[in-house]
């Protein structure tokens, strides 16, 4: 019976792990891949090496957290306790993809830890309540730190990214020596060299990030009960990861994988950078963290920074200026222009907020992104709670 069980609890740890690989490679390399500096299976490869650097390394921390710190008494992770916590991440994120939106994978791990908890009495409440302040304090720090960028550094930023691919090869080999040594193709110049460098490194440090604290979501339950142990446990997680990269990821590579492929390349390696950054601080500190909702935030943050650029100070204080605050002023500048100091843009040059963003999606987006992690973890503590099949 145990080894059916443990042959269960393997099972739902690696699809949450392809769901993970599944879900993350198109905003890790959707823009690469758009540029066509990557293909599907290099973006793969890069996305499950990066991946298992981060969850070999700091995500450790993370594990460790949601499956052993957060709850107070020991052996409440038992084998089928592990199995319904993995279901019922399973099944609130399956309502958040049934809704179309990108729903944060360790909120949802985090929430459903938590009704296990709850319904056990046996939540601790100075873990949760640390991990539910850096919750709040991390979306305020990317908010705040994109709407600087946006504001007094995008501009020049935009002007050295922003690139157009050229026909052919970015690169091609010279064979002429006894090993291969790559050289940029005739018709490939600096920025756009440049350009395909940066994103491809972004990517990998999405990756890296989503190894640190999303591992921790596909194996912690197992860990914490004690039946896997750490090693064995991130090794699957990461098999996992790979398999959905190579398999379902290719469909959300094709579409840039989330809202945040789609804005213009810069800003998504900004929005991209500060996440991520974020995300690794998070699980350095053995905090879950949620890259979506971070990343959701700082999105506006960079909007509305680059859509006050037109309003100096001055005139900001005093109401002189009447300047519409939107996403869409990500895509004002033209590269080839030179950059107005703070004050003298000129408001028109700023896009209407429909251009990029959408209100009303964006409330949906949001609304799910809290509801998702609220359905696991009211599942979770009433299962737990009032249904005795889980060896309590």
């Amino acid at each position: 019976m145990v080894s059916v069980l443990l042959g269960a609890g393997l099972v739902v740890a690696a699809f949450v792990g392809f769901n993970v690989g599944g879900s993350t490679t198109g905003p890790a390399f959707g823009p690469a891949v758009g540029a066509k500096a990557l293909s599907k299976p290099a973006a793969a490869g890069l996305m499950t090496l990066f991946f298992f650097i981060g969850a070999w390394t700091l995500g450790r921390r993370v594990v460790d957290t949601l499956g052993t710190d957060l709850l107070s008494q020991p052996g409440i992770f038992t084998l089928e306790a592990s199995i319904g916590v993995l279901f019922f991440i399973g099944l609130a994120l399956f309502v958040g993809n049934y809704a179309g939106v990108p729903a944060s994978t360790s909120m949802t791990a985090v929430g459903s830890i938590a009704g296990l908890g709850l319904a056990r009495n046996a939540l601790d409440v100075a873990v949760m309540g640390e991990i539910a302040i850096w919750w709040v304090v991390a979306p305020v720090i990317g908010f705040w730190v994109s709407l600087i960028i946006g504001r007094y550094f995008y501009a020049r930023l935009h002007r050295r990214v922003a690139m157009e691919r050229s026909r052919g090869p970015l690169l091609v080999f010279d064979r002429s020596g006894a090993v291969p040594v790559p050289r940029p193709e005739e018709t490939t110049n600096r920025r756009e060299l440049f350009g395909v460098v940066t994103v491809i490194t972004i990517g990998c440090l999405m990756a890296f990030s989503s190894g640190t604290s999303n591992i921790a979501n596909a194996i912690a339950p197992l860990v914490g009960s004690g039946v896997v142990e750490m090693n064995p446990a991130i090794l699957l997680g990461c098999a996992a990861v790979g398999v959905g990269s190579f398999t379902i990821a290719r469909r959300t590579l094709e579409t840039m994988g989330s809202d945040i492929t789609e804005l213009p390349l810069t800003a998504a390696i900004v929005v991209a950078s500060v996440s991520a950054t974020l995300v690794i601080f998070l699980s350095a500190i053995g905090i879950p963290a949620s890259f979506v909702v971070i990343a959701t935030v700082s999105i506006v943050g960079l909007g509305w920074g680059r859509a006050t650029r037109p309003v100096s100070v001055q005139g900001a204080m005093t109401g002189e200026e009447d300047v519409q605050v939107s996403v869409g002023g990500l895509a004002a500048d033209d590269p080839d222009e030179a950059v107005p100091d703070i004050g003298e843009e000129e408001a028109a040059d700023i896009p209407s907020a429909g251009d990029l963003f959408d209100p009303g999606t964006t409330v949906r987006v949001i609304a799910m992104q809290n509801l998702v992690p609220v359905v696991g973890t009211a599942s979770a503590y009433l299962a737990f709670r009032f249904v005795p099949i889980w060896g309590f």
